[in-house]
C-alpha cells in the first residue's frame, strides 16, 4: 500500500467529496487515499467482520481490499455509485473468496480426519458430515444464482443483515431488495424440489 507521512492529511483535502479523492487516489495520491481510509475503514472492516465471523480473517479482508482499492482506483466509475458502495463491493467479495478458501481448507482437513472421526464417534460424525454437506449444498444453490439475486442472499445469509440494511448497503429501494430475495429464495427451493410448482 501507499507510504504516507506521520502528518495527517491537509485540510483541504478532508474537505473533498470521495469522489473527487478518488480522482486523486487514481493518480497517486496517498494523502487522498488517507482520507478515503479513515472514511471507510470502520465500514469495511464491520462488514468483513459479519460475512467471516472471525476478527483476524476481517482483518485481512480489509486490507486486501484496501490494497486492491489503491491500486485499482482509475476503475472507480461514479456513475454506477458512491465510493462507500464501491468499497463496500470490493470488500463483499473478498470476504465472500475468503469464506470460500477457508471452506476448502476445511474440506480437506476433514477429509485427511475423516476415518479417524468414524472410529472414535460414528454418531457424532454423522451428523458433522450432514452438516458440511448441507453448509455445501447451500453454497451451490447461492452461486447458481443471478448475480443481484445472489449477492442479496449472501448478505442476509452469511453477513447477517436485515433487509433494510441491505438496501442502505446496496443503496438500492427496499422492494426491489425484498423482490430480489423472494426471487432467489423461489429459485432456490425449485433446485432443492425441482417436481414442486412455484406459485
Amino acid at each position: 500500500m501507499a507510504k504516507t507521512s506521520n502528518s495527517p492529511p491537509p485540510a483541504g483535502l478532508r474537505q473533498l467529496g470521495d469522489e473527487d479523492l478518488m480522482g486523486l487516489v487514481a493518480r497517486g495520491d496517498a494523502r487522498a487515499f488517507e482520507v478515503v481510509y479513515e472514511r471507510h475503514a470502520t465500514a469495511a472492516f464491520s462488514l468483513a467482520y459479519r460475512i467471516c465471523g472471525i476478527r483476524a480473517a476481517a482483518e485481512e479482508v480489509a486490507q486486501e481490499s484496501f490494497l486492491a482499492i489503491w491500486r485499482g482506483a482509475a476503475r472507480y466509475d461514479r456513475t454506477r455509485g458512491s465510493v462507500r458502495t464501491w468499497v463496500l463491493s470490493v470488500v463483499h467479495n473478498r470476504a465472500v473468496d475468503a469464506i470460500r478458501r477457508a471452506t476448502t481448507h476445511e474440506r480437506r482437513r476433514a477429509s485427511d480426519e475423516h476415518a479417524a472421526e468414524l472410529i472414535e464417534a460414528p454418531e457424532r460424525t454423522d451428523v458433522e458430515i450432514a452438516r458440511r454437506e448441507e453448509a455445501r449444498s447451500m453454497r451451490a444453490l447461492v452461486d447458481a444464482l443471478p448475480g443481484e439475486q445472489r449477492r442479496v442472499i449472501e448478505l442476509a445469509y452469511f453477513g447477517g443483515f436485515t433487509q433494510e440494511q441491505i438496501a442502505r448497503l446496496l443503496e438500492t429501494p427496499l422492494g426491489t431488495v425484498k423482490s430480489r430475495m423472494r426471487l432467489a429464495l423461489e429459485k432456490m427451493r425449485a433446485s432443492i424440489e425441482p417436481t414442486g410448482a412455484i406459485s
